[in-house]
């Protein structure tokens, strides 16, 4: 189930002046170093969602978390960032949803270092990515996303092959060598889409050999590959999905063995300490199915924050 209209409710730290919280950032105006973006697609999904109500989900249980990094020192995100919420794009399913998202994204990214696409169905990628302007892409998920057609199991392949439908905004493909698919794992595809991404020239870092290899060395190879070429932007789709399904049970198809939250709020933090980090997405969480203490949601919020303490730390990396 989604969480409270009232998440702080029962939180005696809600009023504490020396403790604040994160969320609740102010409505975008222009210019800000990271912008929130609601994109509550679900209509495509195959199979059934409540996805279109997590934006709003997350929105909620952002503020259950406080904004200070450790460090040392110690760092508030609130004060060290220009964050900003530029709301939720209406309806962002078929062309004429899709060409809104793009269109929404590019402007935002022209006035963010990092735009954040709170999703919504994996579908969303697709657009987001395009409106990003994105060369190249990361994506955290146990599936290739390599379907033919128009669903949340392509968008990956929708990037190396289509172009939008209903928007005269100028987009390229992404070269798909210049995509990095990291935690895809055994019985959760078919050998046909293993085979077209290998054709491809997809880089694939299977889940085994995140654990084999480590998430410092495999986010360098990472963002070495997304990141090459001229002016490269990078997108980062976070498809929550690629957990296990013990800490992300409100993820359709989250499968036992996947990543330990530890696992993915590290791999998002250290993706967005890239400076060729433009924008990210958060996939695949249901939040109308999730279990009664929101957990999947509540991680969804924080890789949003793990998200922004990647960005802020950018100046001294």
């Amino acid at each position: 189930m989604a969480l409270s209209s009232d998440p702080l409710s029962s939180d005696p730290l809600a009023s504490d002046p020396l403790w604040p919280r994160a969320g609740s950032w102010p409505a975008f105006s222009g210019m800000a170093d990271a912008v929130l973006l609601g994109v509550p697609t679900w209509r495509t999904s195959l199979s059934p969602t409540g996805a279109h109500a997590t934006p709003t989900a997350i929105r909620e249980a952002l503020p259950r978390y406080g904004a200070t990094v450790m460090g040392p020192p110690a760092a508030d995100l609130n004060e060290i960032l220009d964050i900003a919420d530029a709301g939720d794009v209406t309806d962002p399913d078929g062309d004429d949803g899709e060409a809104a998202v793009i269109s929404r994204v590019r402007e935002l990214a022209y006035a963010a270092d990092l735009v954040i696409a709170l999703g919504g169905d994996n579908s969303l990628t697709y657009p987001v990515a395009l409106g990003a302007e994105a060369t190249g892409l990361i994506t955290f998920d146990a599936h290739f996303d390599l379907r033919d057609g128009v669903s949340n199991g392509t968008p990956v392949r929708r990037l190396v092959e289509d172009r939008p439908a209903a928007t005269s905004l100028p987009t390229a493909p992404i070269d798909p060598t210049r995509i990095v698919q990291i935690g895809i794992a055994d019985f959760a595809n078919s050998v046909a889409y293993a085979q077209r991404a290998a054709a491809w020239g997809i880089r694939v870092i299977t889940l085994d050999e995140v654990r084999r290899r480590g998430i410092t060395d495999v986010v360098a190879e990472a963002v070495e590959i997304a990141g090459a070429g001229a002016d490269p932007r990078i997108h980062l789709d976070i498809d929550v999905d690629v957990c296990d399904r013990a800490v992300a049970p409100g993820c359709p198809a989250s499968v036992p063995g996947g990543l330990q939250a530890w696992e993915l709020r590290a791999l998002t933090r250290a993706v967005a300490t890239d400076s060729r980090v433009a924008s990210a997405d958060l996939a695949e969480v249901d939040a109308t199915a999730d279990v009664e203490d929101g957990r999947t949601v509540r991680l969804a919020a924080l890789c949003v924050l793990e998200l922004l303490t990647g960005l802020a730390a950018r100046d001294i990396t």
